[in-house]
């Protein structure tokens, strides 16, 4: 079975809106295109290479996909090196227009085409960038691991990672590091469902009394 894992750049504020350029996306007047750039040092590095050491197939929105297709065909580096001959997925009602190498549309019904890739044999589907197209995917419970990189800003005004649709469920924090820039690298893995509780109780358990004795 393959995962759905979303590995995105987000800020303190949950903006994740042109993180590479000023011109990657300035829609909406958004102002900070390319706030990244500054913080990247040898950790955070080492964290995009281990992201795309291992096969994987991208899985991608069409505005992302634009951007991407403009782009890496014509940059020799180790990330176009993993890009250009990767199996790309795209959410679009254009498929016609899709001429990177390696492109497959998924078709109008993009959740039930991704449930069939999900049980096929292949290589992990890494979504790069593409905010709407995760935030439809949380809102169905699609994506098994989300890789965030976040980095010390406050963006404001911006488009958003997580919305107001995302399915409840639990995630388990699997590795985390900080930069030396101070951008935190964690890596989480969906855990099931949400456990509730609460810390007024008619009885305090042996923990609780614990606890208590050691604050007198």
């Amino acid at each position: 079975m393959r995962k759905i894992i979303a590995a995105t750049f987000i800020s303190l504020d949950g903006v994740m809106q042109a993180p590479g350029g000023p011109e990657e996306d300035p829609i909406g007047g958004f102002k900070f295109g390319g706030w990244t750039f500054h913080y990247f040092d040898e950790v955070a590095g080492a964290a995009l290479d281990e992201l795309f050491s291992k096969p994987f197939a991208l899985l991608l929105g069409r505005r992302t996909y634009d951007i991407f297709a403009a782009y890496w065909p014509y940059q020799k580096d180790p990330i176009a090196d993993a890009f250009n001959p990767a199996i790309k997925y795209v959410a679009t009602h254009r498929p016609d227009s899709l001429t990177w190498q390696n492109t497959q549309s998924l078709g109008p019904d993009i959740i039930a085409a991704l449930r069939r890739l999900k049980q096929e044999d292949g290589p992990d589907l890494l979504i790069q960038g593409s905010g709407n197209l995760i935030q439809t995917l949380l809102a169905n419970g699609l994506i098994d691991e989300i890789r965030l990189m976040t980095f010390p800003l406050l963006l404001g005004k911006g488009k958003r990672l997580f919305g107001d649709d995302a399915m409840p469920a639990a995630f388990k924090l699997t590795k985390s590091q900080a930069t030396s820039t101070g951008v935190i690298t964690a890596t989480y893995e969906r855990a099931g469902e949400i456990k509730v509780g609460s810390f007024v109780t008619g009885e305090p358990s042996d923990a609780e009394l614990e606890r208590r004795k050691n604050w007198r």
